[in-house]
């Protein structure tokens, strides 16, 4: 792999002597260099250059994208414990010695995280001038070079892309966001990591709730078609799960009522002959959303005092537990004749 060559899983999963030529002042110490031939070796038209603080890049010319990753994790990362401090095996056949792996207590995130995702909204890394970095709140790091630092106050479990700590989709999505004052951009890369399924909407707005983000005009406008796109894509499973499992048609899409009474809410799918329904839970956690959620739980108490099975699921149960769905579903129309006859509603379209 040249320098320049882009980043991809595949070439961050080979052998790479680009890692082993990033080190830490107390790595190079422990090879028995003095501060002052490291500073020899840094000099201007020298051999060596300093990446970042305490890091440094043995070799002259422009640090590779992974080169880049691997000098901010160093950079953030704890010092290891020389006792405790896992080690990275050399290459066979390499006299180069072991070189203690980065510890976890710093994440990629933001834009550089995403395109490790593999989201093609997010700029390419080798475009990237900044990498952003999470760590705790309390660490004492700055930003610097190309290193942006990003505090939390719980450090969320890493998602390793070819060995490289990063944040889970829904976090890198918000720290890349609250950067962001393009609506375009924003829309693009929300709604491609829900249409990709690499994230759920509901955990995307956990996010963007958490950062404060939601009083952003541009970031409330991509939230609307982030949801309608997970609305679609939910809907587009129910019907794989129905027809997948050998469920009975159903009538979709409609509105319940009573004759000559109130309407009794929409549902998603229905067995009349059964009076079974399925709901999907497709509203985000955005301001109002609790009222709405109150709503839904009188709606379903009263369809179900009158004989109506309401089975409730939710976009992420359809994508990782499909058929378990589609057992609830059907266990509920086996149990149909051994209830009490329903209520009879009127069902309209929707």
């Amino acid at each position: 792999m040249n320098h320049s060559a882009p980043l991809s899983s595949r070439t961050l999963s080979q052998p790479s002597p680009g890692r082993r030529l990033v080190l830490t002042t107390a790595q190079l110490r422990d090879r028995g260099m003095t501060t002052a031939d490291v500073n020899e070796r840094c000099r201007p038209g020298g051999p060596w250059q300093r990446l970042l603080p305490g890091v440094y890049l043995l070799r002259p010319g422009p640090p590779s994208p992974e080169e880049r990753l691997h000098a901010a994790l160093l950079y953030t990362a704890r010092p290891p414990s020389p006792r405790t401090a896992p080690l990275v095996p050399a290459q066979p056949g390499s006299a180069e010695p072991a070189a203690p792996r980065p510890c976890a207590d710093a994440l990629i995130t933001g834009l550089a995280a995403l395109a490790l995702h593999g989201l093609t909204c997010a700029p390419p890394l080798p475009s990237l001038d900044t990498i952003d970095v999470l760590v705790p709140r309390l660490r004492r790091l700055r930003s610097t070079g190309c290193v942006r630092i990003v505090r939390t106050t719980v450090l969320p479990e890493p998602v390793f892309v070819a060995g490289v700590p990063v944040a889970a989709v829904p976090r890198a999505l918000a720290d890349a966001v609250a950067e962001l004052t393009d609506a375009e951009a924003v829309r693009g890369l929300l709604t491609e990591a829900v249409r990709r399924g690499r994230c759920e909407p509901r955990a995307v707005v956990e996010e963007l709730t958490a950062a404060r983000l939601l009083d952003r005009p541009h970031v409330i406008d991509a939230v609307d078609t982030l949801v309608a796109e997970g609305r679609t894509i939910a809907e587009n499973r129910l019907y794989r799960m129905v027809f997948e499992n050998g469920l009975p048609d159903p009538l979709w899409n409609v509105a319940l009522r009573l004759p000559g009474g109130p309407d009794l809410g929409a549902v998603d799918a229905y067995w009349p002959d059964q009076a079974v329904a399925v709901e999907l839970d497709t509203r985000p956690l955005l301001r109002g959303a609790e009222a709405g959620r109150s709503e839904q739980a009188r709606r379903r108490e009263r369809l179900e005092r009158l004989g109506v099975t309401v089975v409730h699921v939710t976009p992420r149960g359809l994508r990782d537990a499909m058929e378990q769905q589609a057992t609830l579903v059907r266990t509920a129309l086996m149990a149909a004749n051994d209830r009490d006859p329903a209520a009879y509603v009127v069902v309209r379209p929707r």
